[in-house]
């Protein structure tokens, strides 16, 4: 007979247990994750009295024995009785130890004491030790497509138009930039993440009972889990500095569809200058077997919009009435998967960029595709810097005069007598090996593209260094 205890993970309601879920995100995120770190907050309690002389080693020893063992099990079914989740896990470690030690479990603690603190620590935890490798091997993969794509001539797009010249390279270059400064945002917001300990409505009313320097005290607390306390708190930590670190995680979110959307573009069937690497038994349509879809690309840009959904929810729990409410409770419960997502989809998009296929061939042929059109801009310049009175609208005829002859735009413009006289001036000979030759009319893309990408790598291998990761 089937235990009707044990729930099939098919029968989630959520997407990220059954099908984006991450070992190493649950560990600090999932319910068994959150436990984890609301315990670590009561035995950080505990601590910081033996610390301070209120307790005995033996009452240390107890709490931290009793915490090792608890389950998130244990505690839901106590809770099933208290109706109240930190009075129910208080008394899961009471349970456990001895008469002379039950009274200093959560001693001068308030529930959002142990919540806010936990949620902090483990927030920070996931991103330090999950989400942030993750964007670093995103980061590398784009920095070496970057210098290895640094001369590769595309051309650039405004619009969704041809424009001028580019590289690959430097197309890259953008995200490396974009996701290079966001990581570090995301960094710094993580370490930034404050705990409290300043009891039910934040003025130490508890803890002044027992220590004149209540705020020293819940310093000694928020230490043993590398955490600082913020300025000011109510029964709650401010919620602004836990916004801007969501806010962050929204931005590289939104860095990420970006790039797959620039990806998928390219993928299109008639522009074909990239592509993903389709595997031996790969599907890319159920009736069409031709079919090779940028499925990776599309759920990127996909959980982008669930993301933009989470932000929504955490500038709503902003708002808490004078010193707390319980508006935010059961929200800031989802904020957590805001982090899964991104973890998914960070390595969803690492795995497609290694194996990212750049078309040459494609490459040349779409920059060819307009006659030589792209020479329309150096060509007006040089004019107009040669002194044409209204060089602009010259060139604009001689495109006209190209596209219905069906002629390059260089090869329209040499044979323009009055465009020839203006070429013909001394110092626009560069210019004119340009215009003749658009393929070089790059600017600094391509030194540019390799520049970025190796400060991107120092700075990558420095923090790496730093943080051994």
């Amino acid at each position: 007979m089937v235990d009707k205890k044990i729930r099939d993970i098919y029968d989630s309601i959520s997407p990220i247990d059954y099908r984006y879920w991450n070992k190493d995100v649950a560990y600090y995120l999932s319910e068994n994750g959150y436990t984890l770190y609301k315990l670590k907050t009561e035995v950080a309690l505990i601590r910081a009295l033996y610390a301070r002389g209120k307790c005995e080693h033996e009452v240390l020893e107890e709490v931290e024995k009793a915490c090792e063992q608890i389950t998130t099990e244990e505690v839901y079914a106590e809770e099933d009785k208290t109706k109240h989740d930190i009075r129910a896990l208080v008394n899961c470690i009471q349970r456990r130890v001895s008469d002379s030690t039950k009274p200093f479990v959560h001693m001068t603690a308030t529930s959002f004491d142990i919540v806010e603190t936990a949620n902090a620590a483990r927030y920070r935890d996931a991103i330090m030790k999950v989400l942030l490798p993750a964007l670093i091997d995103l980061e590398e993969t784009l920095i070496a497509l970057t210098k290895r794509e640094s001369k590769t001539i595309q051309v650039g797009r405004t619009h969704g138009q041809h424009a001028v010249p580019i590289t690959f390279g430097f197309a890259m270059a953008k995200y490396v930039s974009c996701l290079g400064e966001s990581m570090f945002s995301l960094k710094k917001g993580a370490e930034n993440l404050v705990g409290k300990f300043s009891g039910a409505v934040g003025a130490y009313n508890a803890s002044s009972l027992f220590f004149d320097d209540p705020e020293e005290f819940e310093k000694d607390v928020l230490a043993d889990l590398f955490l600082e306390p913020g300025e000011y708190s109510t029964q709650i930590a401010m919620p602004e500095r836990t916004m801007r670190f969501f806010f962050e995680i929204i931005l590289l979110g939104g860095i990420l569809a970006n790039l797959s959307r620039d990806m998928r573009n390219l993928q299109r069937t008639e522009i074909g200058e990239v592509g993903e690497l389709f595997e031996e038994n790969q599907v890319g349509s159920s009736t069409m077997p031709q079919k090779r879809n940028p499925i990776n690309f599309e759920n990127v840009e996909s959980i982008w919009k669930v993301l933009i959904g989470r932000l929504i929810t955490v500038i709503l729990d902003q708002i808490s009435e004078h010193q707390r409410d319980l508006t935010n409770s059961a929200s800031a419960r989802t904020m957590g998967e805001a982090i899964s997502y991104l973890v998914s989809v960070t390595k969803r998009l690492t795995r497609a960029m290694k194996k990212l296929q750049v078309d040459k061939a494609n490459l040349e042929r779409n920059f060819n595709m307009q006659k030589g059109l792209i020479a329309a801009e150096p060509l007006y310049i040089t004019l107009a810097a040669s002194g044409h009175p209204n060089a602009h609208e010259k060139v604009r005829l001689l495109t006209l005069q190209a596209q219905r002859e069906h002629k390059a735009l260089e090869e329209i413009a040499i044979q323009d007598a009055e465009v020839e006289k203006y070429l013909s001036l001394s110092g626009n000979s560069g210019r004119k090996r340009i215009i003749s030759n658009p393929a070089l009319y790059t600017g600094i893309a391509s030194e540019k593209a390799e520049r970025i990408a190796d400060d991107w790598a120092q700075a990558i291998y420095i923090l790496k260094m730093k943080t051994d990761l």
